[in-house]
């Protein structure tokens, strides 16, 4: 049997003879359900279909290896209600798996909305489909029991942790529990995943003022104590709207890169304003040379836009915001472009825009 301090240099060895020296990963921002995404999605008989809303760009999020999502509803059984108590169906899930996403984040302000009943539900439906999430748990041994986090992709293990700052006032009861902003434990957390053989570790975390197209004070001393930490990949949402995106030599372990990305902005949603039409997707690279050392390699962003259906009945679709068609929306969408393009480009290091396939 190969011991766990062994295990890593194994695996990198087996990776490096095979070539698996490369691998794509993929973040996504706030998934959601208001009513009327809600409405056009029903089938009737309190069915809900989703096949279509994300057909367009499932293949950018099928070519990655490894696609994480932030999952802001619960998931669970009618009545089913958008904002401000969200609660959507379980074919949500379904339908954000079919389009490629491999983990779902749960920590975030709505991950309550529907009490610790809505928690363990979202939980149950997410385990009945066998797809990774984190953040939320059942209870203290279902937290016990699934951190440390440490998945394999193409044979880079990498370490993930969700946290946010808060649950919009409500608190967690009947045992379950919530990954809370807590410097004390994030740096147990994150030895724990070292020590259980994380390469690379990804923070993921709700934080920041909603609709600032710029972070505050907290989220930048809070990214510099997880970069203090040697934390690889800090990826952010819960704003609404994107924020800028850094990739660079870590501060304080310049032989290591960390892409720090304050917000991804909204990735579904029927939030109408020019900046919370639309979010990112962060495209980061990993790469293994031959000194068998896993590294992020280099980060790039697109962009991607949410429009209705032509009718009440019709699905929302998200598109790449640049390919957005119908006369109602293109200049919206334009517009979004403009606005987003203008923060990343006067506030990005070294993280490009790419475009198509």
């Amino acid at each position: 049997m190969i011991s766990s301090l062994i295990l890593p240099l194994y695996v990198s060895l087996i990776s490096l003879v095979f070539g698996y020296n490369e691998a794509e990963l993929v973040f996504a921002g706030d998934a959601m359900q208001h009513k009327a995404q809600l409405e056009a999605a029903s089938a009737g008989k309190g069915n809900y279909d989703y096949t279509t809303c994300f057909s367009e760009i499932s293949g950018i999020v099928g070519c990655a290896d490894y696609a994480v999502v932030n999952l802001e509803t619960p998931i669970g059984a009618a009545p089913h209600t958008g904002y401000p108590c969200f609660n959507a169906p379980p074919t949500f899930a379904d339908a954000l798996a079919d389009a490629g996403f491999d983990m779902f984040l749960t920590a975030n302000n709505h991950t309550l909305d529907r009490g610790p009943r809505g928690l363990r539900s979202t939980i149950s439906e997410l385990d009945a489909r066998g797809l990774a999430h984190l953040g939320t748990y059942s209870n203290d041994s279902a937290r016990a029991a699934a951190l440390p986090k440490v998945v394999d992709v193409k044979g880079f293990r990498i370490g993930f942790l969700n946290y946010t700052y808060g649950t919009n006032g409500i608190s967690p009861r009947d045992g379950v529990v919530v990954d809370y902003i807590d410097r004390a434990k994030m740096k147990e957390d994150i030895g724990a995943l070292r020590d259980a053989g994380a390469e690379l570790v990804a923070v993921c975390i709700h934080w920041g003022e909603e609709y600032k197209l710029l972070p505050n004070a907290s989220q930048k001393h809070l990214a510099d104590f997880l970069e203090a930490l040697g934390v690889d990949m800090i990826i952010g949402g819960h704003p609404h709207v994107i924020q800028p995106m850094e990739f660079r030599p870590n501060k304080y372990y310049p032989e290591k890169n960390v892409l720090l990305v304050y917000s991804l902005g909204n990735f579904f949603s029927n939030m109408k304003t020019a900046d919370t039409r639309g979010g990112a997707m962060a495209h980061v690279k990993l790469f293994r040379g031959e000194d068998l050392k896993a590294q992020v390699k280099e980060a790039s962003y697109r962009l991607v836009f949410t429009i209705p259906g032509s009718s009440p009945s019709d699905n929302f679709r998200l598109l790449e915001a640049d390919s957005v068609k119908a006369p109602a929306w293109k200049e919206r969408a334009q517009e979004f472009c403009r606005r987003a393009r203008k923060i990343f480009d006067a506030h990005n290091v070294n993280v490009p825009e790419i475009k198509g396939l």
